[in-house]
């Protein structure tokens, strides 16, 4: 079995997946290793809510690739995603006393000043640049270009506090170190979407069970982030409003549901079976499919900010589970008026695996195999012992903790595109940060003192040479020897 190998989970609203692969020379990526656990108890529109049952199953997941890898596991990546991920726009300006040339120093101020941004309840998860105003002229990079005003327009990429915290704690609980967390809608887009559909602009929406992530690009650069809290799972609780479990709903949606249907191709006489003695009318069937996937679409075509509405050149990708759906392009296209559309069955990159799943080619790996394909650090840590303790979970042997993985707290430009930093490594960041503040506060405060005296001196010298002072000075000088002179 392979020593070297990136492992990497993705927290879905129906199960975590767990996967390990390795990178080949010629940039294909060998997946080693697929294991799933059920996470409907623990995790709603992607967003964990029960800790405990998280950290069983993430500890599952860890022991089953264990076992099938035969080596101990160090680090994993984690993906990044689900409900109240949003991204908001924001501006920040630098004005210069005089015309300077821009520096990179002056470019890493403006994203320290962004991170400085406070949203309610929100945390930055990341900042994506889309430009900089350099005088009149925006540029993609203003450094080495003169001017005496430097804007940069930043898209903040936020999720709620809470949500942030609690996926922390989980992996922090199960003793899991984090090689990287990784913004899962980025890591998607960029190993599903072509280069000229990214440069020409496209919306890239992603179909999950209970939620829709909507990317927006542009000149290739991400515009907009967006995920609405609907997906497969509503037609599924739609229809067992029919007076069925959710296990024959769901059933019933695969088999029979189609996005989109012609008026003149419903047969009003046929109905579909519910059980062995009730049926329903198809015709009513598909008004209760084609009414969720419309409320679905419309809101996806809400996302697209009003600047880009008429330049998405490249189209709708679609991907995830609920692009498997029959007739999933006519129905975008009847309700967003855009012709242009692809369904991203895979990612783009070679990959070869014995998975059935992976070999599916169904659109429901994806964001886990770009995960995978994002990391770039060596997973593996030593060979299992066939002879060894046969309860030890050889989680994190060689790893210390979170917080170990990035000894220092990395800088601007370090943590590459769509990199989230963890909570151990922001707390080190903000260590860091106000240790620098401090010693930049004892260096003003030991200048304003040293400033003071040089003061104090200059003023005593001053009034040690005024005429009136020399002139006592003389006075006493002369009183001084004229007693001296009697003494002796």
């Amino acid at each position: 079995m392979a020593k070297e190998f990136v492992v990497a989970i993705e927290l879905g609203s129906s199960k975590i997946t767990g996967i390990a692969g390795r990178k080949n020379l010629d940039g294909s990526i060998s997946v080693l290793a697929v294991v799933k656990e059920d996470s409907t108890q623990c995790i709603r529109k992607g967003v964990i809510y029960n800790i405990d049952k998280t950290c069983a199953c993430l500890t599952n997941i860890v022991k089953r690739l264990r076992t099938q890898l035969r080596t101990d596991i160090t680090h994993v990546y984690v993906g990044v995603g689900g409900q109240s991920i949003r991204s908001v726009k924001n501006v920040i300006v630098k004005e210069l006393q005089t015309e300077e040339v821009v520096t990179q120093q002056m470019v890493d101020e403006l994203m320290d000043a962004n991170r400085t941004m406070a949203y309610p309840d929100q945390e930055i998860l990341y900042a994506a640049t889309q430009e900089y105003k350099v005088g009149t002229q925006f540029q993609l990079d203003p450094v080495g270009i003169p001017c005496s005003r430097l804007e940069g327009n930043i898209l903040n990429i936020l999720w709620r506090k809470a949500f942030y915290k609690n996926l922390n704690k989980c992996f922090e609980t199960a003793g899991i170190p984090i090689a990287d967390m990784l913004l899962a809608p980025l890591m998607l887009a960029d190993n599903v979407l072509t280069e000229a559909e990214k440069r020409a602009g496209c919306m890239l929406v992603d179909l999950g069970a209970d939620t829709t992530t909507v990317s927006v690009y542009y000149k290739n650069i991400l515009r907009h982030l967006a995920v609405i809290p609907l997906g497969g799972n509503n037609i599924t609780k739609d229809i067992a409003a029919l007076q069925m479990e959710e296990s024959n709903a769901e059933r019933l949606k695969l088999e029979y549901a189609s996005a989109w249907t012609e008026n003149n191709d419903i047969d009003n006489g046929q109905t579909i079976p519910i059980d062995q003695d009730r049926n329903i009318e198809a015709r009513r069937f598909v008004e209760i499919v084609e009414a969720r996937m419309q409320e679905i679409i419309e809101n996806v075509k809400f996302q697209v900010p009003s600047e880009y509405d008429d330049k998405l050149l490249g189209g709708i990708i679609i991907t995830g589970g609920g692009a498997n759906m029959r007739n999933i392009e006519r129905a975008f296209r009847h309700h967003t008026h855009i012709e242009k559309i692809r369904i991203a069955k895979t990612v783009t990159q070679t990959v070869s695996s014995n998975d059935p799943d992976i070999n599916a080619n169904n659109c429901m790996m994806n964001t886990i195999l770009g995960l995978l394909i994002k990391g770039d650090m060596n997973c593996a840590g030593k060979e299992i012992n066939p002879d060894g303790d046969l309860f030890d979970d050889g989680i994190g042997n060689t790893a210390a903790g979170n917080s170990d993985i990035h000894r220092q707290p990395r800088k601007i430009g370090e943590t590459g595109d769509g990199i989230v930093l963890t909570e151990a490594e922001k707390k080190k960041a903000e260590e860091e940060q106000q240790r620098k503040e401090e010693e930049e506060r004892r260096r003003r405060e030991e200048e304003e003192e040293e400033e003071r005296r040089l003061q104090e001196e200059e003023e005593k010298k001053k009034r040690e040479n005024k005429p009136i002072n020399k002139f006592f000075k003389n006075i006493k000088k002369f009183l001084d020897q004229v007693v001296s002179d009697k003494v002796d």
